[in-house]
């Protein structure tokens, strides 16, 4: 069985990350697989990069054309518009390369048009990493418009301009005539697609992101306090996004205010961890330490700084299924976050970490006093040997790999049954 996944990158960003991660478990699990990508990092010998000369002289003016479409909305959505009208090299290569199945991932930036994704001529899976797929252009979205489908009648009152959302969407809904196999990471983003109008009626599975446990384990807390010179008693709440603060989905600014509600109590002395990000503005206002890490580009450092921290708070008004999540778990680092998008099946409710009320900092300020309540004298924590079963029981790179080897199987099997008999004929 030969599978190829596609994406923007094997590195830069979640859906990398998370896409890179399946690929190498299935690598592992004894599956021919291959990664194409638009922009590499690595030296990986399975992961090509599918640009043509061609692609890299005419992107600037692909991307002036996306940025004229998406800049004449206006919109109170602050996600990224995606009007994929255009595609690189990548779509020729894979109709072309032979492969069994095609297994998409984040294919925005103009990597994949929709168009492009129509005609390809072998099956095809997508692991969704956003709402983006059933929505119109927009990435992410609060709205029930991906429901009903986009019509003149229900476009936000916040929106002007061109409708580009209703284009888009519009477009999917002519050209991707073939039902695809959809994959979410969360049971949450996968009950959304079931709901929307575009793939009500399309197959949709739930395999959560894998992690290799074996790699990202549970240190010595002291230990590892000590290799980052942080202070070996106090408490440690660690936060981390791409984009740091600058990103308001990702709720840093609610995270401060139950901060300041804990540190100003004077019940309660704490320390903030950031990664992902450069320092705030203004964080000289904030009511208690902060030491900030920036772009962490190696897995060794984000280990010991998820096991030095006694809890991992995402606190995002939305969320898929975050890869900082899956990490913590492994290491055995409970969370607290919003009870939104994905995060139920990151976060057991008093088990594995705290499930605070959505966008409610007075709740998200409860549930990191009520984790950090549970820490022991040696700073470890019942809530760390459940986070870490969670993370084995549910997203270890094995059992990933065996239910993506599944789908694979469901869905040649589906394709060959579908296709009609040979008919023989005979010379007399």
């Amino acid at each position: 069985m030969r599978v190829i996944h596609v994406n923007q990158s094997d590195t830069i960003g979640g859906a990398a990350k998370a896409a890179a991660r399946i690929h190498q478990a299935l690598l592992r699990s004894g599956v021919d697989s291959r990664f194409y990508v638009a922009q590499s990092s690595y030296g990986d010998p399975t992961v090509e990069m599918t640009s043509s000369r061609f692609d890299r002289l005419v992107s600037p003016v692909r991307q002036r054309v996306a940025r004229a479409l998406t800049n004449r909305l206006v919109t109170d959505n602050p996600a990224a518009h995606e009007p994929a009208l255009f595609s690189t090299n990548c779509a020729s290569r894979l109709t072309h390369s032979g492969t069994d199945i095609a297994h998409l991932h984040w294919v925005s930036n103009n990597m994949l048009s929709i168009r492009a994704i129509a005609k390809l001529p072998m099956p095809v899976i997508w692991t969704l990493h956003d709402m983006w797929a059933f929505c119109g252009a927009e990435h992410h979205t609060h709205d029930d418009r991906f429901k009903s489908g986009y019509t003149k009648d229900n476009r936000p009152f916040h929106e002007s301009g061109p409708d580009l959302n209703r284009w888009v969407w519009s477009r999917k809904r002519r050209l991707l005539r073939r039902p695809l196999q959809i994959v979410t990471p969360s049971n949450w983003l996968a009950n959304a697609a079931r709901e929307s109008a575009l793939m009500s009626d399309w197959p949709i599975a739930v395999i959560p992101n894998a992690i290799d446990t074996e790699t990202w384990t549970p240190m010595n807390k002291t230990m590892a306090r000590m290799s980052l010179g942080l202070p070996e008693s106090l408490p440690l709440v660690l936060f981390g996004a791409m984009g740091g603060s600058s990103d308001l989905n990702k709720g840093f600014d609610l995270l401060t205010t139950a901060l300041e509600r804990l540190s100003m109590g004077g019940d309660l002395n704490l320390k903030l961890l950031a990664f992902g990000g450069s320092r705030p503005d203004g964080n000289h206002s904030l009511a208690f330490p902060a030491k900030y890490f920036g772009h962490l580009h190696d897995d060794l450092s984000l280990r010991l700084l998820y096991n030095a921290a006694d809890v991992l708070v995402i606190p995002s008004r939305l969320e898929n299924l975050p890869n900082t999540g899956v990490e913590a778990l492994a290491c055995g680092t409970p969370l607290v976050g919003f009870d939104v998008g994905g995060m139920r099946d990151l976060i057991l409710h008093k088990e594995t970490g705290y499930l605070a009320r959505a966008q409610d900092s007075q709740d998200l300020a409860e549930g990191i006093r009520w984790v950090l309540a549970q820490r022991d004298q040696n700073l470890s924590s019942p809530l760390s040997a459940a986070a870490r079963r969670h993370a084995e029981d549910r997203f270890s790179a094995p059992l990933i790999a065996q239910q993506y080897r599944r789908l694979y199987e469901t869905v040649l099997q589906t394709q060959n049954d579908a296709q009609p008999p040979t008919s023989k004929s005979s010379t007399i």
